[in-house]
């Protein structure tokens, strides 16, 4: 399996009638305090990042214009300017900002955050974590807040 694979697996999971585009930024590192062993509390340790972002058919396939994209050197500093500036201790929650920036700052409709110790333990590789966040796409009939739907109560009593 190639490694874009699991982006495209998890593009077509998906459940949304939209395209998605991915623009993606794999292997960042970046170091930063996060942990809940004290030893992990007072010296930044390198982190790594593979971010999968989705958009909806990105126009800068035609128009070769960089404000028609993710830029990804863009999100890049936003990451590394959260990884200074947070004060998370668990890899989650640190994933879950990180989603929830690129979606907010930069559009993205769905994405694949996975955020990696490399250094936690001698024998292992790495430990982490990997998110997939999305926007929920409202229908401009159904109110907002609205979270549960009734619609099958009356259904097959009523003709249709």
């Amino acid at each position: 399996m190639g490694r874009s694979e699991p982006i495209r697996a998890a593009v077509d999971a998906v459940h949304t009638n939209v395209v998605l585009d991915i623009v993606y930024i794999e292997g960042l590192t970046g170091r930063t305090i996060i942990g809940i062993d004290k030893s992990e509390l007072h010296d930044p340790q390198p982190v790594r990042l593979d971010l999968a972002i989705g958009v909806p058919s990105i126009r800068a396939c035609i128009t070769d214009e960089i404000s028609d994209t993710v830029n990804y050197a863009a999100v890049r500093e936003a990451i590394l300017k959260l990884l200074d500036t947070h004060r998370l201790q668990l890899l989650e929650a640190l994933a879950e900002r990180i989603a929830q920036l690129v979606i907010a700052d930069f559009g993205a409709h769905w994405v694949r955050v996975t955020l990696a110790k490399p250094a936690k333990f001698p024998d292992v590789d790495a430990v982490g974590v990997m998110i997939e966040r999305r926007i929920e796409r409202r229908r401009a009939d159904k109110p907002a807040t609205s979270s549960v739907s009734l619609a099958w109560i009356g259904k097959g009593y009523c003709p249709e």
